[in-house]
């Protein structure tokens, strides 16, 4: 029998925290008198005393959790987190059903930016900025579990940093709280740089604050309709693609460059990958974009950098529809959403280290087929890849592809077109944002889509923010027996 009761005590003190958190908006609203301020302060009342009530009955001496209390409480604790930070969008003055309010909060908790707001220009300041918050809080939680939980679970190839994190002179610091308090630190100050940045390329302080935070969380949540196209700078162009660029590197790198280890960055073959496949992505489009649709290559370049480095790190801001530049163009973002960014940043899609382990086990099947008798060995920066990882890895890229194909295939079911359901699919489970087409482009969102598609894309939400084996092992009845 599981016991539930150390998995509910941590579910209270999320709910508190996140209570907390919803002070912040209806302080905004009261700020601006907007009526909103009730809403948010019933709904931090009903969290905390929610939250309350499961720290009080399920108090233990002694606080430990099994690898199967861990698999339950990551999934529980993103359900009922997103559950309530539903509240207040469905109780306030947008007046959204809660099939919408979910969805938006399953969105930004996910850090996935797809939206099925309208309005945005016009919508009250806690709200926007609660949207903000989400993410931002979403995109700190995902770094602190790809460090500590998801190589203790061993999910998709993730122990593989757990090998890598064993030795001590590896370590940014000593100690798992130390490394959780400084990424804290550097993920408030980056937050903070770039919402100074921000307001001094043009925008307000409070745009520029709602911006820096789901820049930095790769959430891609905007304040305005036309997402960063509503500003036309090239400046604030140049300053998101860079945040996004930053929140889409391993944290605990830049601890290791705080600590002295300058090159620690750049030694780091995940990186590397990274860079190059978005610069060779970007350059390589833009020119295209120039060539085909007669527009100067400096023009070409600005909204095909930024863009690409929207969908593949999967914050979802757009400052143009792209699916106007063509057939070719919108192959490339097709794919390019599935790439993600590198481990233990605040990026989703596959990853770039899952990658790099598929590339050496094709690497080394192409050898043994030219050398049946030779002994060859997968590497990752430097180090043997373990069988176990690699078929950890291989795992995760068919029940990735597997859910994709489900999700895609229930949508059609529910009426909608081939390039809207794939899209759609896609952005769901890759956590991107904006999908394809005229309904869920760029220029577009989820609002006209039906309840059920929106619920539908809400699970596949959480199966790829929780990497998909935490939420599919659930499933199994083997599981739950002792």
């Amino acid at each position: 029998m599981i016991d539930f009761r150390p998995i509910l005590f941590i579910v209270g003190i999320l709910l508190c925290t996140l209570s907390v958190g919803m002070f912040v908006p209806a302080l905004v609203d009261l700020y601006y008198d907007q009526s909103d301020w009730i809403v948010f302060s019933a709904a931090s009342f009903v969290s905390l005393f929610v939250g309350g009530a499961l720290i009080m009955m399920n108090r233990m001496e002694n606080l430990k959790i099994n690898s199967r209390q861990a698999f339950i409480l990551t999934t529980l604790s993103w359900l009922v987190l997103t559950a309530a930070s539903a509240l207040p969008f469905a109780f306030s003055d947008l007046d959204m059903s809660y099939t919408d309010a979910f969805f938006e909060a399953m969105s930004g908790i996910s850090t996935t930016g797809s939206t099925v707001m309208v309005g945005l220009d016009s919508a009250p300041q806690g709200i926007l900025l609660w949207r903000a918050l989400l993410q931002w809080l979403g995109g700190i939680g995902i770094i602190v579990m790809a460090i500590a939980v998801m190589p203790m679970l061993r999910v998709g190839g993730m122990q593989l940093f757990r090998m890598e994190n064993s030795d001590k002179s590896d370590k940014a610091f000593p100690r798992a709280t130390q490394i959780a308090m400084g990424i804290a630190m550097l993920y408030l100050a980056f937050t903070a740089l770039w919402a100074i940045m921000l307001w001094s390329a043009g925008m307000t302080p409070f745009d520029a604050i709602a911006h820096a935070m789901t820049t930095i969380a790769t959430g891609g949540f905007s304040t305005k309709d036309a997402s960063i196209g509503h500003f036309d700078s090239a400046t604030i162009d140049v300053i998101i693609t860079l945040g996004m660029a930053t929140g889409a590197l391993p944290f605990i790198l830049y601890l290791q460059m705080l600590r002295g280890q300058g090159r620690a960055l750049f030694r780091d073959s995940q990186v590397r990958w990274f860079l190059t496949i978005a610069v060779s992505i970007i350059v390589g489009l833009a020119y295209w974009h120039s060539e085909t649709n007669g527009v100067g290559f400096l023009f070409a370049l600005r909204y095909t950098s930024f863009n690409i480095m929207s969908v593949m790190t999967g914050t979802g801001f757009a400052t143009t529809d792209y699916g106007l530049w063509g057939p070719f163009a919108v192959t490339v973002f097709f794919f390019v959403m599935f790439i993600g960014g590198c481990a233990g940043s605040t990026t989703c899609g596959v990853k770039i280290f899952r990658l790099q382990v598929l590339y050496e086990i094709a690497k080394i099947q192409l050898s043994h087929m030219l050398r049946p008798h030779g002994v060859f060995i997968a590497y990752y920066n430097r180090k043997p890849l373990s069988e176990d990882v690699t078929e950890s890895v291989l795992s995760f890229f068919f029940l990735f592809v597997f859910c994709f194909i489900i999700l895609a295939a229930g949508l059609g079911a529910m009426g909608l077109d081939f390039i809207t359901a794939v899209s759609s699919a896609g952005t769901a489970i890759a956590n991107v944002g904006p999908g394809l087409g005229p309904i869920v482009g760029p220029s577009g969102n989820f609002a006209t889509l039906p309840d059920g598609a929106k619920w539908l894309m809400s699970i596949g939400m959480l199966i790829g923010r929780l990497e998909v084996f935490t939420v599919l092992v659930l499933l199994f009845p083997a599981f739950w027996r002792d």
